[in-house]
Order: structure tokens, then sequence, then C-alpha cells
């Protein structure tokens, strides 16, 4: 399976995690990433909250981000409202999302680590209380 396959199943998962949870729905923006306007990969609310989200999965213990990366869904965020926030799911575990404030600088990109993520992030039922 390629790369880009992956990364959108797993945004499609992630799309019905969202409308499988009671009041919450979901879009996923095709052609997030490969198109000049900033666009997270889904866009998701429950009447109270509207979330950006940006989806990102690793077979790796850990994910970078460009600066690029935090600077689209920042800008995306100053137009739309709402939260910016980064769903990471590492092989073999659990979706969790991490705010941009929790972010890791690492030279002049981001990391992203499974250590991180327990550290600071929160799981979907922690996301979607």
């Amino acid at each position: 399976m390629s790369r880009k396959s992956k990364g959108i199943n797993a945004e499609r998962e992630l799309l019905h995690k969202f409308w499988g949870k009671e009041n919450w729905c979901a879009i996923r923006v095709a052609g997030s990433g490969s198109m000049k306007y900033p666009s997270p990969d889904l866009l998701v609310s429950n009447k109270l909250r509207r979330l950006a989200i940006e989806c990102k999965t690793s077979k790796d213990e850990r994910k970078y981000l460009t600066e690029e990366d935090v600077q689209e869904l920042k800008q995306f965020i100053n137009f739309f409202g709402g939260e910016p926030w980064f769903a990471v799911k590492f092989d073999r575990d659990e979706w969790f999302f991490i705010s941009l404030e929790d972010l890791e600088r690492s030279g002049k990109n981001y990391v992203i680590t499974k250590e991180l993520l327990r550290q600071k992030g929160l799981t979907f039922e922690e996301i979607t209380k």
C-alpha cells in the first residue's frame, strides 16, 4: 500500500470514529496538502466545538512535522476559527491528539513521539468528552 493510500485510509478511519460518536460529525477535506490553500485533513464539530485536524501516521517511533505543516494549520485556524490539532496514529496503537502548543522542536522541524503523546496528548475518548 502506498503512503498516500495509507494516509487516506487513516483519515477515513478517523472520520468514521467521529461519526460513530454521539453528537459528533466530520468531513474529510479531499486534496488537503496538495492545493495552494491551507486546509486540514478533517473538520469536526459537535455544535460546541470546531476542530481542524491534520492526520499523521507512522510505522516508526516518531513522526516529524515541518514548519510548513504547523504554519498551514495555524493559518487555516486564523481564518476559520476553532481548535487546531494533530491526530497521530503509530502502527498498532490508538489515535492520539496533540495541540500545537505541546509540539516539541527538533532543529528546524517538530517531532512527535509515542512518549510525548502519552504525556501531553489526548485519546479519542478524551478529545470527544
